[in-house]
């Protein structure tokens, strides 16, 4: 049995409440997210200080890089280019749209794009608490279209478009993966274990994947897990957020008093890849179910980077 929260009125589990605030009882108790003040799901309308920002407005990809993409997941491709414009001209950008071709796939784009809101708010409370020496910072995604190609194949195609990041790593997954072998992968998991408290227990920032640089970490493509499963296909829902718990280990970078789910259970089976919840139907109850199916990891290109 949950409880209602004095600010925001959601019907909460009990791992949404530090100790504190549940022992002042029902119509007391405020929730973790509502006591430091990011209960609610707002998109940043100004620019972010943990986002890294396109800052061009045009950008050139050779038509090889465009025939023979350097990266392929299940659904997207990505390609490398250079700015041409802003005070990134000169510097290195990609672009992702989907392997069906000029179709856009606006829900996705959506998607995408409002994930990394997410992202950033609970990236800056964490860069707040100043854990770690460099600050975490995402690509911010813009939505692009490819103009003077030269080629019916291309024009009017829709792309994500952002900054190319150097030395390309997974530090976690949406299922509870996590590379074990890096020390930067221990503070990725504070980062997921702070979401979760920071949010009253509603949201798990994670499928965490990056670069070190030597002032700053930028990441892309995050993953947000929810109850609600407000954020698309790699969105697993509450089962995710359970198993994703079931098998984090706290580090020296979490901090004692962040809230858990008590007794968490691995629904999903860990892996590297990026998993993503399929609705289909069952002919024997003529009820739709969800199937989970994995996104293979981007392959290395010869220049030893990732995106």
């Amino acid at each position: 049995m949950g409880r209602v929260c004095a600010d925001c009125h959601r019907d909460l589990p009990r791992t949404s409440y530090t100790s504190n605030q549940y022992t002042k009882g029902e119509g007391l108790s405020r929730c973790a997210g509502c006591v430091h003040g990011h209960h609610a799901d707002t998109a940043n309308s100004a620019p972010s200080d943990s986002g890294r920002y396109n800052n061009a407005t045009t950008a050139t990809f050779p038509h090889d890089n465009l025939v023979n993409p350097f990266a392929s997941g299940a659904f997207r491709l990505v390609s490398k280019g250079k700015y041409t414009s802003g005070s990134r001209a000169g510097q290195a950008c990609v672009c992702k749209w989907f392997k069906s071709g000029t179709v856009y796939e606006e829900d996705y784009f959506t998607l995408d794009i409002k994930a990394v809101d997410k992202a950033l708010e609970l990236a800056n409370r964490f860069n707040q608490l100043n854990i770690v020496s460099k600050p975490i910072k995402f690509n911010v995604p813009e939505v692009w279209t490819f103009t003077n190609t030269g080629s019916n194949q291309w024009a009017g195609s829709k792309i994500l478009q952002e900054p190319f990041i150097q030395n390309y790593q997974k530090f976690n997954s949406n299922t509870g993966w996590t590379d074990t072998t890096r020390d930067w992968s221990q503070v990725m998991q504070a980062l997921s274990h702070f979401s979760y408290h920071i949010s009253g227990g509603n949201y798990v920032l994670c499928d965490l994947q990056g670069g070190i640089y030597q002032n700053e970490v930028i990441l892309s493509d995050p993953a947000i897990l929810s109850r609600n499963r407000e954020y698309g296909v790699t969105d697993l829902g509450s089962e995710g957020i359970s198993s994703f718990f079931s098998q984090h280990e706290c580090s020296g970078y979490c901090r004692p008093n962040w809230t858990r789910p008590s007794n968490p259970v691995r629904y999903f089976e860990p892996r590297m890849g990026t998993s993503m919840l399929r609705h289909t139907a069952s002919a024997a109850i003529s009820k739709p179910r969800q199937t989970a199916f994995t996104l293979p990891t981007y392959e290395e290109d010869e220049e030893d980077d990732y995106y």
